[in-house]
């Protein structure tokens, strides 16, 4: 009985893990800018750096703060290709070369939708905010993005 108590009382004493949404779980933030002709916009964004990171992207988010979202930088520049299985609200997909400029913005993607988004050529990172922010801040593919993963 009083190993039990023991069991139960350090259960009781842990910190749960969640399968959800938790903060904890999530990839570390760091700045991006994005200059389009007429305004600079600075965005707070985690970075998926892992595969398991890339793989989950922001499923299962159910909003994403105003200036915030997730920048998938990839180790050598490629054609990239992004589905929105399991995504549950609409996302701007902005494809960026390996010099900052912007190959091509999908808007709006269509959450839960298997059909693939692509980049328009070879990419080195794809950053994804909220749906309708390239449209609301006036980015377009005359704009540059910049950061420091370092």
């Amino acid at each position: 009985m009083r190993a039990w108590m023991t069991a139960v009382a350090l259960a009781m004493a842990l910190p749960v893990a969640s399968c959800g949404d938790s903060d904890a779980a999530r990839p570390a933030t760091i700045p991006v800018t994005i200059k389009a002709p007429d305004k600079t916009h600075v965005f707070t964004v985690e970075v998926a750096r892992t595969p398991e990171e890339q793989e989950k992207g922001l499923m299962f988010r159910t909003s994403l703060p105003e200036k915030g979202g997730m920048l998938f930088p990839f180790a050598k520049p490629r054609y990239a290709s992004f589905w929105m299985k399991n995504t549950l609200i609409p996302l701007d997909m902005v494809f960026i070369r390996t010099d900052g400029s912007i190959d091509r913005i999908a808007e709006n993607t269509i959450p839960e939708n298997l059909e693939p988004v692509v980049s328009g050529g070879e990419v080195s990172a794809v950053l994804e905010l909220a749906g309708g922010t390239a449209a609301k801040l006036g980015i377009d593919e005359n704009a540059t993005v910049t950061w420091n993963d370092k």
